[in-house]
């Protein structure tokens, strides 16, 4: 079961670094920070979820939205997920599954206090073209999978709106 359970966090682990490579902005403005939180609500709303979105270029709030039947414990998660992805500059899904691979968690593996930091799904990275990781996208509000899965779906059809692949 244990080898099983490995193999199923490495695939994990390639998909969403493979995603973490695609989704790669060209520019990231205060413009489309609005666009994409827009695009999130309507896509948890589509799916009947209730999250809070976030958008952040490092501490910035660029689109905050807390949908009915959420509460500030969704905030408090979006503040460590979003510093986890802003500190370690990968999804923090991704550091998760990572983490559990190796048996450790942020606070043993990457000296960070679980109190200001979160190792749940629900946060990406937002990277310019030739710039790097400026900020991070998050949901709170769903199972920690679903809430990345949100997050990358909605990307997908942002980043690439024309793109068959999503």
């Amino acid at each position: 079961m244990e080898n099983q359970t490995n193999k199923n966090l490495i695939t994990q682990i390639e998909t969403i670094s493979a995603d973490e490579k695609k989704l790669i902005f060209n520019s990231f403005t205060h413009d489309e920070a609005w666009k994409l939180g827009t695009a999130l609500y309507e896509e948890a709303k589509n799916r009947k979820a209730s999250v809070t979105i976030d958008i952040r270029k490092g501490k910035h709030v660029l689109f905050h939205y807390a949908m009915e039947g959420t509460s500030p414990n969704n905030d408090r998660w979006i503040e460590r997920k979003s510093n986890t992805v802003q500190f370690v500059h990968k999804s923090s899904f991704r550091v998760g599954r990572e983490n559990i691979l190796a048996g450790e968690t942020l606070e043993s593996r990457q000296y960070l206090d679980s109190n200001f930091y979160a190792e749940h799904g629900g946060s990406f990275p937002i990277n310019i073209k030739g710039v790097g990781i400026i900020g991070a996208v998050t949901v709170s509000g769903l199972p920690q999978e679903e809430d990345h899965k949100l997050v990358v779906d909605v990307l997908k059809k942002f980043i690439y709106p024309s793109s068959p692949e999503k």
